[in-house]
C-alpha cells in the first residue's frame, strides 16, 4: 500500500484533523513535523513561539504514542525531508492542512507544490479554518464560513483505525536528536503553555466561569487577563480547531437559552458575552482572508495612496523607547511591559500600542509589526498585518482612530492599579496624577518619589500636537479623489459584507 505522509504545520492536534483521518483510511501513515530553519530565523519569529511549539509537539508526540505510532521530527528544509522519505519508501501521498501564513511559508508551499509535481507525488491540502482559497470576491463568504464551521467534528482515530509505518522505516529516514534551541527566556515571564490539554482547560474555564463578563471586561487590560478566553495561541498553532472551538461555544450558548426557555435562571452577562465571543471567532477568519487574498499586505500598504506617508520618517530612538515601555506615557509603557512579560495583551491595548507608534511617533508600521509579532505568542500573520495596518490608518477604508493614551488610562484603568503594577516607578502617585506624571510640580515629584526625566521619562512627544499633526495628515490624504478611488477598490475586494468589524482577538 502507498505510504500516507501527514505533514503537520500549524495544526498540532489529532482531533478534527481531516488530513490525518482521511489518510488513515487510505493506508499506513507517516506523520512528520519539520523545524524549518527559514521560519525559525524569520524577523517575525521568536523564542517564545518556539517554546510554545515544542510544548505542543510534546503533547502531540504522546498522543501518537498512545495510538501505537510516532511523530517523525526533522529540522532544516521540508524539501530535504520529503526527498529523504521518497528515497526510502518510494512514491507516497502527501497530506496537510492549507495554511495562510507569512511570505516565507507561502514561498515554501509553492516550492513543495512544484517538487510534488516533478516527482509525481499527490499532495492533498484540506481547509482547517473559514479562509477560502482563490476567492473571487467576498460575496457569500459569511455563508461559506457558517457552512464550514457547522461540519461534523472529526474525532481522533482510535488505535484500531490507524496503521503506522514500521519503526524500522522511521529509523532509516532518520530523526533529529535535538530540537533547535530557543533563546533563554526569563523565569519571570508568565507565558502560556502550549498543548491541547491547556487549550481544553482554558476553554472549559472560560465557558463555565471566566467568560461571564467578557463583553464588559475585555477592554481593560486588568480584567481582560481573566475574562478573555485566552484561546488565541491555541488557535494559531492548531492545538484545537476553529470548528471545534466555535461549536463548543455555540452549543454552550444554546444550552443557556434552553435553560432560559424552561423558566430557569442564568447569570447576567452570559448571553451577550457569548454572542460577542462567537462574533470574534468569525472575525478571526475574516482578517486572515485578507492576507490570503492579497499576500503583499505583509510588505506593503493596503492603500497604495499611503505609500510615502511614513516611509521617509523613522526615529530609532523613539522606537526603542516604545519597545522598552519608556515613552513617558504610563498606559503605553504599562501595556508594553505587560506584553513583554506575558506574550499576550487584549485587543484594545494592542490597537493603542500600534496607534501610538504610528500616529504619535509617526513611525512606519512594518518594524513595529515585527517587534509585536515576536512578542505575541498568538501571532497570526493574517490577523496581525491586517490589524497593524488598520490601526496605522493605511487600509484606506477603516475609520482613522488615534487613541489618546491618557484617555485610555482614565477609561480602562481608572484607579491606576494596572499602571502601578507594571510601571512601579509611579506606584506612589495618586490616581488623578498617575495618568500625566509629567504635570507634577517639582514639589510633588519630591513628595511622591518620582523625578520626571530621571526616575521616569518625560513624554517623547506632546499628545495634543502629535494628535493634531497626524489628524491633518491623515484626513488630508483621505480627502483626495485618488484615495477615494483606492478605497472603493479595497472595499470591493476586502470589505466585510457584515457590519461591525472588530479588532484583535
Amino acid at each position: 500500500m502507498i505510504i500516507q505522509v501527514i505533514w503537520f504545520k500549524k495544526d498540532l492536534r489529532l482531533t478534527d484533523h481531516r488530513p490525518l483521518a482521511q489518510a488513515a483510511k487510505a493506508g499506513p501513515v507517516l506523520p512528520i513535523y519539520v523545524f524549518e530553519d527559514r521560519l525559525l530565523g524569520a524577523e517575525d519569529f521568536s523564542g517564545r513561539h518556539l517554546k510554545f511549539i515544542k510544548e505542543c509537539l510534546g503533547e502531540l508526540q504522546s498522543s501518537f504514542e498512545d495510538l501505537g505510532g510516532e511523530l517523525l521530527l526533522h529540522r532544516g528544509d521540508v524539501l530535504t525531508s520529503l526527498q529523504a522519505i521518497l528515497q526510502e519508501v518510494g512514491g507516497f501521498h502527501l497530506w496537510s492542512h492549507e495554511e495562510t501564513g507569512n511570505g516565507l511559508s507561502y514561498q515554501r508551499d509553492v516550492q513543495v507544490g512544484d517538487w510534488c509535481k516533478t516527482h509525481g507525488i499527490l499532495w492533498t491540502e484540506i481547509p482547517q479554518t473559514g479562509v477560502v482559497r482563490r476567492l473571487s470576491d467576498r460575496d457569500g463568504w459569511s455563508a461559506r464560513w457558517n457552512s464550514r464551521m457547522s461540519e461534523t467534528i472529526v474525532p481522533c482515530p482510535g488505535p484500531e483505525e490507524i496503521q503506522f509505518v514500521a519503526p524500522e522505516t522511521l529509523s532509516k529516514i532518520g530523526h533529529i536528536t535535538e530540537s533547535p534551541p530557543h533563546p533563554e527566556l526569563s523565569n519571570q515571564m508568565v507565558l502560556q503553555r502550549g498543548g491541547r490539554s491547556h487549550a481544553l482547560n482554558l476553554q472549559d474555564s472560560f465557558l463555565q466561569s471566566r467568560g461571564q463578563h467578557y463583553q464588559k471586561e475585555m477592554s481593560s487590560p486588568a480584567s481582560a487577563e481573566s475574562s478573555c478566553s485566552r484561546m488565541s495561541p491555541y488557535l494559531t498553532f492548531g492545538c484545537i480547531s476553529m470548528r471545534e472551538t466555535y461549536q463548543t461555544a455555540r452549543e454552550h450558548r444554546a444550552g443557556l437559552y434552553e435553560i432560559k426557555r424552561d423558566g430557569g435562571t442564568i447569570s447576567p452577562g452570559w448571553l451577550g458575552s457569548l454572542k460577542s465571543y462567537l462574533g470574534r471567532l468569525r472575525w478571526h477568519c475574516h482578517f486572515m482572508q485578507k492576507l490570503e487574498d492579497e499576500p503583499s499586505i505583509e510588505f506593503h500598504n493596503f492603500s497604495r495612496t499611503c505609500d510615502g506617508l511614513r516611509e521617509d520618517h523613522w526615529n530609532q530612538e523613539w522606537h526603542e523607547a516604545w519597545c522598552a515601555g519608556q515613552t513617558g506615557y504610563p498606559m503605553i509603557d504599562a501595556a508594553m511591559r505587560y506584553l513583554n512579560h506575558t506574550g499576550w495583551i487584549n485587543f484594545r491595548m494592542r490597537a493603542m500600542l500600534v496607534s501610538f507608534s504610528s500616529y504619535h511617533l509617526w513611525n512606519h508600521w512594518r518594524e513595529p509589526a515585527h517587534h509585536l509579532a515576536r512578542l505575541f505568542t498568538d501571532y497570526e500573520p493574517g490577523i496581525h498585518y491586517s490589524q497593524v495596518q488598520m490601526q496605522s490608518g493605511v487600509t484606506g477604508i477603516n475609520t482613522v482612530r488615534i487613541y489618546s493614551p491618557i484617555k485610555q488610562a482614565e477609561d480602562q484603568d481608572p484607579n491606576g492599579d494596572f499602571i502601578r503594577r507594571w510601571v512601579p516607578e509611579l506606584e506612589g502617585l495618586p490616581s488623578p496624577l498617575i495618568f500625566r506624571p509629567e504635570a507634577l510640580t517639582t514639589m510633588e515629584q519630591s513628595l511622591y518619589g518620582c523625578r520626571i526625566g530621571t526616575d521616569y521619562p518625560a513624554p517623547l512627544v506632546d499628545h495634543r500636537e502629535a494628535y493634531e499633526t497626524a489628524r491633518k495628515r491623515m484626513y488630508g490624504l483621505r480627502g483626495t479623489s485618488k484615495s477615494r478611488e483606492e478605497a472603493n477598490r479595497i472595499q470591493a475586494k476586502h470589505g466585510s459584507r457584515r457590519r461591525g468589524a472588530r479588532s484583535w482577538r
